[in-house]
């Protein structure tokens, strides 16, 4: 797939624009500052050209997937969409600060630390599973960190509906956390999946690497991967402080006959508990809502191509940048692919001070007038 440049970030009612966060696939991400009330907000926003319906049906759907899930408190919340000035459906979504993007490569995620992610995120995918939703796209990077230090899940761009999943499904994969199943083309998508994709997930925190990518330079193309996860002989995670059970739960979790793996999520999250518990760690508590407090509104529609959501027409547009205080250009934070700097708000003239400013224009026109007369 080739490179896609990033898109400019959209004007948008109520929000100052403070720098980039990333680029994906089909969408930007950028932050915002929230008038009212005032906080930092990440939007995510499709590329100026939106004619592919494709892309306007994934939009969509990650919208309402969030409105369904968000209230989770490990699935990272949406608070509105709509479409900006220039036609771009965007999403305004909670900012979580960080990622486990590249910190399971860079550092020794501790054994306690990866129990309680797992069982978070098991919690998450069960609820929506519950709900009738499938992510498909569970890995590391749609892990985000909230200000206060918590995993959530993000980006249900490729999510799909468990109950009505087609023949022409859109296939999506993400070597090499995806199931075998998937990466053969059999599946869209299932629980079965999810599982293996949470248990590659877990084990990448714990390795330092995915579980089946090679320490060898040049061994870890997408069709080498591709191969051994069709093979998916489960390695053991070389670490002295991963217990034996962890690492059954694991090759359980990613068994390459789905009937052997965990049935749900739950399950998988439960056998993680019980290692907690092994280990002398309090168990994580589990965070599934109970089904009379399941969501009330109707189902997602997967197949809703329509630009929907409020638009505003005409926004008047501000060269001055946004700046944070005691930060001037150089304090603003770079992207690795863009560097865009942010519009500020424009000054606002209290009514009162206009008015005196008023009264003296008055006086002194008058003033004015009586001297040229004579009268003065």
């Amino acid at each position: 797939m080739a490179t896609r440049l990033p898109s400019a970030p959209p004007i948008l009612p109520g929000l100052a624009y403070i720098r980039p966060l990333g680029s994906g696939g089909f969408a930007d991400v950028f932050l915002y500052e929230q008038d009212m009330p005032r906080r930092d907000v990440a939007v995510k926003v499709l590329p100026s050209d939106v004619r592919d319906p494709d892309l306007r049906r994934m939009f969509n759907a990650e919208a309402d997937v969030l409105a369904h899930l968000s209230a989770h408190p490990s699935i990272v919340t949406v608070y509105q969409a709509g479409i900006s000035a220039d036609g771009r459906p965007y999403i305004v979504m909670e900012f979580c600060p960080g990622s486990l993007s590249h910190r399971y490569r860079n550092e020794r995620i501790p054994v306690a630390e990866a129990l309680t992610i797992g069982v978070k995120m098991a919690s998450a995918l069960e609820s929506a599973h519950r709900a009738g939703l499938v992510h498909r796209d569970v890995k590391p990077s749609n892990i985000l960190v909230t200000t206060f230090g918590a995993p959530v899940l993000a980006d249900f761009g490729i999510s799909s509906s468990l109950a009505r999943q087609t023949a022409d499904e859109v296939l999506a994969m993400s070597i090499p956390w995806s199931a075998p199943e998937v990466i053969a083309e059999d599946s869209a998508g299932t629980v079965a999946s999810e599982v293996w994709s949470l248990g590659a997930t877990v084990y990448s925190l714990l390795a330092g690497h995915s579980p089946f990518e090679r320490a060898e330079r040049g061994q870890n193309t997408k069709e080498q991967l591709r191969r051994r996860i069709a093979r998916a002989t489960y390695v053991d995670i070389d670490r002295t402080d991963v217990p034996a059970s962890l690492q059954v739960v694991l090759a359980r979790a990613m068994s390459r006959d789905p009937r052997q793996r965990y049935a749900s999520a739950r399950e998988f999250a439960e056998a993680l508990r019980s290692v907690q518990s092994e280990l002398g760690f309090s168990p994580t508590q589990l965070e599934i809502a109970a089904d009379e407090w399941s969501p009330a509104s109707g189902p997602v529609d997967f197949a809703d191509t329509d630009l929907r959501g409020p638009a505003r027409s005409r926004i008047e547009r501000d060269e001055r940048r946004k700046t944070r205080p005691g930060a001037g250009v150089a304090g603003l934070a770079r992207d690795e692919d863009t560097d865009f700097a942010a519009p500020d708000r424009p000054r606002r003239v209290l009514p009162w001070v206009a008015a005196a400013i008023g009264v003296v224009v008055v006086v002194g026109g008058t003033v004015t007038a009586l001297l040229l007369s004579g009268v003065l």
